[in-house]
């Protein structure tokens, strides 16, 4: 549900990264942060408890231009991934225009991968979104790990409807503009069916 600002003629649109814990999430936002030009970026936030942490900042992407004499300007967001932090994942989602779910693509984490997609199903439900009507990519992080599973076993499991995904390595870079690019075109793409 985008923010229509009239007196700055900006729609603002928020996108949560959504995952297991430590599968990237963070990684994936210092890095488009660290390589946003700053006139285009606020401020890089950390909301952090002594158990969780959540980031969030907002950037005007020149290159995709605007909706009717209106900038778009992102905000990105990150969720904490440990299950029991339900509460807050659920308000981070409140108004949400697109999700990156990142899997993390460790064999071992297939499970908490399966948990975190259902979770946030569910927590989508709850407030009345549905992910299949929803801007929506899945990363598959960590790809340079040895342990990986295999592509097509990580979309069997993960994606059964074929959306769009990626491979990641976020601490290289790898993957991480291509991903946001692609949600961020799908939210205008809704966005102009709107305006």
């Amino acid at each position: 549900m985008s923010f229509i600002n009239y007196s700055s003629r900006e729609i603002n649109c928020k996108i949560v990264y959504y995952g297991p814990g430590l599968g990237g999430k963070t990684t994936n936002l210092q890095y488009i942060y660290k390589r946003t030009n700053p006139e285009q970026k606020g401020k890089l936030i950390s909301l952090a408890t002594e158990t969780e942490r959540t980031l969030f900042f907002d950037f005007l992407p020149l290159a995709l231009g605007d909706i009717k004499g209106f900038r778009v300007r992102f905000h990105l967001y990150t969720v904490p991934g440990q299950v029991f932090y339900a509460a807050s994942r659920k308000l981070i989602l409140k108004g949400v225009d697109g999700v990156v779910f990142v899997a993390d693509s460790q064999i071992e984490r297939m499970d908490a991968n399966i948990e975190s997609l259902d979770d946030l199903r569910v927590n989508l439900a709850e407030q009345g979104y549905d992910l299949e009507k929803l801007a929506f990519i899945i990363q598959y992080n960590k790809r340079d790990l040895p342990n990986v599973a295999p592509l097509e076993e990580m979309n069997q499991i993960l994606n059964p409807n074929g959306i769009q995904w990626f491979e990641g390595v976020a601490v290289e870079g790898i993957g991480v503009f291509e991903t946001l690019k692609s949600v961020a075109k799908q939210v205008l793409f809704e966005l102009k069916k709107h305006y």
